[in-house]
C-alpha cells in the first residue's frame, strides 16, 4: 500500500506549521514549498483541502498566510488519513462489485488484507500530529537549514 502525494503533502503541511507555531508571523505556501523542496501548484490544493477540513487558518492579503486551527493533539493522524485518501481496495477485488476474480468464492487474501489495513488504522488512530512532533527543536533547525525563517 502507498498512501497518495496528497496525503503525504498533507502531513508534511501540518507538520511544518506544527513545528513553526511559536513562530511570529504566518507561514505561506512558498514557505512550506521551499522547505521541503516540492511544487507550491500541488500544496494549493492542499491547503485549500486542509483549511475547508479545519485543521488549518488560512489568512489572504499582506502578512497574510496559513497556521494550525486546532492543536497538534487534536489532529488525529488516522482521520487526516482518512479524509485525504480516496481507495483503501488493497487489491482488485476489494473494489465494489468486482467478481473478475474466479477463485473469490475460495479465497482468504481479502480477509487477511482487510484486517491489515485495520491494524494500519489502529496504529495512525493511535497517533496525534503533536506526536509526528516530538522533535519540535530539531524540525525548527532543519526548516531553517532550508532557508525558512521563523
Amino acid at each position: 500500500m502507498r498512501l497518495t502525494i496528497f496525503t503525504d503533502y498533507s502531513l508534511r503541511v501540518l507538520i511544518y506549521l506544527g513545528a513553526q507555531r511559536d513562530a511570529k508571523r504566518l507561514a505561506t505556501i512558498g514557505d512550506i514549498a521551499d522547505a521541503y523542496g516540492i511544487s507550491g501548484n500541488h500544496l494549493m490544493k492542499v491547503v485549500h483541502h486542509l483549511a475547508k477540513e479545519g485543521y488549518i487558518e488560512t489568512t489572504r492579503g499582506k502578512g497574510g498566510g496559513m497556521r494550525l486551527a486546532r492543536a497538534p493533539r487534536d489532529i488525529n493522524i488516522g482521520k487526516l488519513v482518512r479524509g485525504t485518501e480516496e481507495d483503501f481496495a488493497l487489491v482488485e477485488c476489494f473494489q465494489e462489485g468486482n467478481l473478475n476474480c474466479p477463485i473469490i468464492p475460495a479465497c482468504v487474501l481479502p480477509g487477511i488484507l482487510d484486517r491489515a489495513l485495520r491494524a494500519f488504522f489502529r496504529e495512525l488512530d493511535g497517533h496525534s500530529l503533536a506526536d509526528l512532533l516530538a522533535p519540535q527543536a530539531r524540525l525548527v533547525r532543519l526548516f531553517r537549514t532550508s532557508g525558512i525563517r521563523a
